[in-house]
């Protein structure tokens, strides 16, 4: 059974940093790319960040993008998610998610359709 844990969240001053993790188990954790995502109150899930099986390619919703980096070390089984240079608008719980089929990165990974397994979320609070 798969299982995905995120840690790291708080309660931080606009400008700060966080660094999130996302420990898996469960299955061969190298084999598969991870998303990230977030869900701000009141507000639909939204896309945050992605990286392929190998950490070679990644992408970033453009509301993050030079400010988030996500990395994953696949020999302890965790993707991360740094976060610098936080705003307020950041404020939202963020999930990592995982899909069923291997070795794919399909060109809708933004889509919440394209990961079959997510976990119960970490919460980022950003003050102004």
């Amino acid at each position: 059974q798969v299982q995905l844990v995120e840690s790291g969240g708080g309660l931080v001053q606009a400008g700060d940093s966080l660094r999130l993790s996302c420990v898996a188990s469960g299955r061969t954790f190298s084999r598969y790319y991870m998303g990230w995502f977030r869900q701000a109150p009141e507000k639909e899930r939204e896309f945050v960040a992605a990286i392929s099986w190998d950490p070679s390619t990644t992408y970033y919703a453009d509301s993050v993008k030079g400010r988030f980096t996500v990395s994953r070390d696949n020999a302890k089984n965790t993707v991360y998610l740094q976060l610098n240079s936080l705003k307020p608008d950041d404020t939202a719980v963020y999930y990592c998610a995982a899909p069923e089929k291997p070795w794919s990165f399909p060109s809708d990974y933004k889509s919440l359709g394209q990961y079959d397994y997510w976990g119960q979320g970490t919460q980022v609070t950003v003050s102004s």
